[in-house]
């Protein structure tokens, strides 16, 4: 195993873009989903006309705290991640990145954040960002050696941006945005627990204590699954009982848990790599949907 503290002459391997680590480092395509519901959250938290600029500094306080909160992440666990074959390749575990420089980022990253919120957006939504960066961090990440529970603590700071683009938007924490907060909440338990159970060799040899690691069979991870699932078709329905969303959002929200849920006891019922990947990749093609025919819906 290579060692993760060796030196190096240089921070980024030559040939490969400086760029192109940044991006690997912040998780990129997450720091997008983050604002996509950050977004989400701000405009049907919105309450009279759109203030451009509000909504730019919220997205921008929002990404830089996304971007450092994973640097952070991979920072902590860059020990770890070089046991793991979908990990190894990061930055970090890789050796194109000395720790050093990966946590001047992180830090840096999550302090723009924060001060971009605090400053431009609110000191609610600030503490809202603060409360997620350390939740993540310091609970979530240390509990993912510790005891399985790690992943419904972790849907906590993961449900948050959506809650925070209310706060941005409506000025406070209304049902709403505690609405958008369950939907997230939900969706990310079957998610994850796809993830798991696909590499759940890699996390037992890594020693993340994720459930798929000690459920042999999978019925539990399947149950888990399905019942996240019902609790995630349910759940989005609180838009239109709450006057966010119109009929157009109650068919599609209906449709389209009704498919997750389906595709969730399919993986139940038989825990192969292919269903589980299929679980993933509902759960990708589900959340923007969703999301998107809160928008339209509202905008009808």
């Amino acid at each position: 195993m290579r060692s993760t503290t060796q030196p190096m002459d240089e921070t980024v391997a030559v040939g490969r873009p400086w760029w192109a680590e940044l991006a690997e480092l912040t998780k990129i395509r997450l720091t997008v989903l983050v604002l996509l519901t950050t977004l989400v959250g701000f405009l049907l938290g919105l309450r009279g006309p759109l203030d451009g600029w509000l909504l730019l500094l919220t997205l921008i306080g929002t990404g830089f705290l996304a971007g450092g909160a994973s640097t952070l992440n991979q920072w902590l666990e860059r020990e770890w991640d070089v046991l793991m074959e979908r990990t190894r390749e990061r930055p970090l575990p890789a050796q194109r990145m000395q720790p050093r420089s990966a946590l001047a980022i992180g830090v840096g990253s999550s302090v723009v954040g924060i001060l971009t919120l605090a400053l431009g957006v609110g000191l609610a939504t600030a503490a809202l960002g603060a409360l997620t960066l350390g939740l993540y961090l310091f609970v979530y990440t240390p509990l993912k050696r510790s005891t399985t529970l790690n992943t419904i603590v972790g849907a906590l700071p993961g449900a948050m941006p959506p809650l925070l683009g209310w706060s941005a938007g409506a000025g406070d924490l209304g049902a709403g945005g505690w609405a958008l907060f369950g939907i997230q909440f939900f969706w990310q338990m079957p998610h994850f627990l796809a993830i798991a159970w696909l590499y759940r060799a890699e996390y037992a040899r890594a020693g993340f204590h994720m459930l798929a690691v000690y459920d042999e069979t999978g019925v539990r991870t399947g149950l888990q699954a399905v019942s996240h699932a019902w609790g995630l078709l349910v759940m989005s329905l609180s838009p239109f009982v709450l006057g966010l969303a119109g009929r157009l959002y109650l068919l599609g929200a209906l449709l389209l848990g009704l498919g997750f849920l389906g595709v969730a006891v399919q993986f139940a019922r038989a825990r192969t790599p292919r269903r589980a990947r299929w679980l993933f990749l509902a759960s990708i093609g589900y959340l923007p949907l969703l999301l998107s025919l809160m928008i339209l819906d509202k905008a009808r």
